[in-house]
């Protein structure tokens, strides 16, 4: 499983994570799934979401990437939307899966992380394990 370093663990201040420490071995990975982003989620949990989006925009930009030890549960709000494969066939379940931004979609969802005068990014706890 590759580890993306500098990519930002969590959200800070919260329990948000981003990637994960270590693969999971005996189950392998978990399965990304498509999951249902409701209006009435809570300001943490749409900050995390933004706070993820703009990872991975600023670490990968539009270029393909490997799924390593980004946290499934944290994709999956993402997948089939802003987050597609990037290969077929397309296992949900590898964390050699590639995935890319779907920039046209993420652009409407979260116009402020893609905005011209959008700030630089400062993360105080970027992923060095």
């Amino acid at each position: 499983m590759i580890k993306h370093r500098g990519f930002p663990g969590r959200l800070t201040g919260t329990d948000h994570q981003y990637v994960i420490r270590r693969a999971n071995v005996k189950e392998g990975a978990t399965k990304l799934v498509v999951r249902e982003r409701f209006r009435d989620r809570k300001a943490t949990d749409k900050a995390a979401d933004k706070g993820f989006l703009t990872a991975i925009w600023h670490h990968f930009g539009e270029e393909p990437f490997e799924r390593g030890n980004l946290d499934a549960g944290r994709l999956s709000w993402f997948f089939m939307r802003e987050i597609l494969p990037a290969e077929e066939p397309f296992d949900p379940a590898s964390y050699e899966a590639m995935l890319k931004l779907n920039l046209k979609i993420a652009t409407v969802s979260f116009p402020e992380v893609f905005a011209a005068d959008a700030p630089e990014p400062i993360w105080d706890d970027e992923y060095e394990d």
